[in-house]
């Protein structure tokens, strides 16, 4: 049985302003897939995922993401979009005076959750998931980087989204805290969420393969294995 694309770029141009920075983006991702985006600085993995998440307008070529057409995709469309997306940043972006609950809280009541019965179960469900049961008093400041992670990792579960965008999302971490962050993330691409992750960590990809996208003098191809960065 094939499974759903979510991800599907055909002939996309990706500008950042008035500077081209991708042409003749063709790519295809199924629901469940682990992608790794790489390439070195400067060479467009933001700026692809932020086309993707609708930050960047797609001017030019053909773009789905999550049943949403990114060519015709108004402002109004993007916090809907968001919706069904799961977005994971290197530097955490969680509310400092706020508990972990709390920030997850603040996400749902944000996308429409009414029911502070749901909510709660919900937090509970998404933090057992990530290993952080026992953790949703505590404020962000009192968890390690590591933990801090699992709590933006839940917080993109959140809404049960078919794609999770994870730029760098070891990139501040130690290699044992990134290995159980890997871990978990390729937990969740078996669960059926499409994992697409800006890296350039190696190491990473040595150790948990999967499927390699590679962004290069301005063109984004795939790559079989690490013997071709």
């Amino acid at each position: 049985m094939e499974h759903k694309i979510v991800i599907e770029l055909n002939d996309a141009t990706v500008f950042q302003g008035h500077n081209l920075i991708l042409s003749d983006v063709d790519i295809k991702i199924a629901k469940g897939e682990f992608w790794y985006l790489i390439g070195q600085t400067g060479s467009g993995k933001s700026s692809l995922l932020k086309t993707l998440y609708g930050e960047i307008a797609l001017e030019k070529g053909a773009g789905k993401i999550a049943d949403f057409d990114l060519s015709t995709l108004k402002p109004k469309d993007i916090p809907f979009l968001r919706r069904k997306l799961g977005i994971v940043f290197q530097d955490f972006q969680l509310l400092t005076d706020r508990s972990v609950y709390e920030n997850l809280r603040f996400v749902l009541k944000a996308t429409g959750w009414k029911s502070e019965n749901d909510i709660k179960t919900r937090i509970s469900e998404v933090l057992e998931q990530v290993g952080l049961a026992t953790k949703d008093f505590k404020m962000p400041h009192e968890l390690s980087g590591g933990e801090q992670q699992r709590v933006v990792i839940a917080r993109a579960l959140l809404n049960h989204p078919e794609i999770i965008l994870a730029d760098e999302p070891t990139g501040n971490l130690d290699p044992k805290v990134s290995d159980d962050i890997m871990s978990l993330l390729i937990q969740i691409s078996k669960n059926g969420t499409a994992i697409l992750m800006a890296t350039h960590d190696y190491r990473i990809i040595q150790k948990f393969p999967g499927k390699i996208l590679k962004c290069e003098a301005g063109v984004v191809h795939e790559a079989d294995s690490v013997s071709h960065f």
